[in-house]
């Protein structure tokens, strides 16, 4: 199959509420019109910057479905299906493949510490479900987790495995992955602090949970790349990386942050839901300095 829809800018789509903590199809319709507009080649639906672990099922379907009867066709759709439970998993994946979904991904499983052998047949399990190319979610800092190249190597006989996010942070990891798959194969850089480096040492693209709230920023870091402008690339990642130290320095939820910046911008998609906190208190007021700083950024390279 051809590979070139999953090459670019995947911003990792939010949870989207309402005012009373719900999913709203309104808000993520809004979000997913914002991100259209602002040019990305695709998104990441269902991860953990749309706050997975902490919604329902039906609370998941509903957010995959609005996305796709927004973008269907409009962007390239890959659907984040891990869950605590194969079996919640497989629902998804199947659920995915009804909407028309361009991909699957998923997380390995969390909590327990499984053999390889598990993590082995919970993806194909995954796969099995629907007829979709998968991508494997390599996140060891939050999953527990460590993708080994002996466990890559053997998903990779399954002719449905196409790409990884690769979120971990040594960026060697991606230059490993990527000599082990071939040129036939997409990595994603998850880690946006490093997405230049990532980019330079193998990843064809990258999927990330800051992008949404500064698209510009990343299409502009991987144009440069492309073009082999790599000062200006390097510039553009000492940018993002200002932002991103900034949107975590406040004493709320990155993902909160996020979120009142795109208050700030016109986009509405509510705040987080419990157990992560929303910003609060004198932090508010930076908020509006952190949206001087990204629109300056914006202006500076991506105009």
């Amino acid at each position: 199959m051809g590979l070139d829809k999953f090459k670019g800018i995947f911003p990792a789509f939010y949870a989207c509420y309402d005012d009373a903590g719900e999913v709203s199809e309104e808000r993520t319709k809004d979000l997913c019109t914002h991100l259209l507009e602002k040019g990305v080649n695709g998104l990441y639906v269902g991860g953990s910057s749309g706050e997975c672990i902490y919604q329902s099922l039906d609370e998941r379907k509903a957010t995959l479905r609005y996305v796709a009867e927004c973008l269907e066709g409009k962007l390239t759709l890959i659907a984040h299906v891990g869950a605590p439970s194969t079996r919640d998993s497989v629902i998804l994946a199947k659920y995915a493949e009804e909407l028309g979904y361009d991909a699957l991904s998923a997380i390995p499983p969390i909590y327990f510490t499984l053999p390889e052998r598990s993590i082995y047949t919970y993806w194909s399990e995954i796969m099995d479900a629907a007829e979709l190319p998968f991508i494997i979610y390599n996140i060891p800092q939050t999953t527990g987790y460590s993708l080994s190249m002996n466990l890559f190597k053997k998903l990779l006989k399954n002719e449905k495995v196409i790409g990884l996010k690769n979120s971990s942070m040594p960026v060697m990891d991606i230059e490993r992955f990527k000599a082990a798959a071939g040129e036939n194969f997409i990595v994603f850089n998850g880690p946006d602090e490093q997405f230049v480096s990532g980019r330079l040492i193998g990843a064809d693209s990258g999927i990330g949970g800051t992008y949404a709230v500064m698209p510009e920023l990343l299409l502009a870091a991987d144009k440069a790349v492309t073009s082999g402008s790599f000062d200006e690339a390097r510039k553009i990642q000492k940018e993002i990386n200002d932002i991103i130290i900034a949107l975590c320095s406040l004493n709320g939820s990155m993902y909160s942050a996020i979120k009142e910046v795109l208050k700030l911008k016109g986009v509405n998609i509510g705040s987080v839901r419990g157990p992560l906190e929303p910003v609060s208190g004198e932090d508010l007021h930076k908020i509006a300095a952190i949206k001087i700083l990204i629109d300056r950024s914006i202006e500076k390279y991506a105009n």
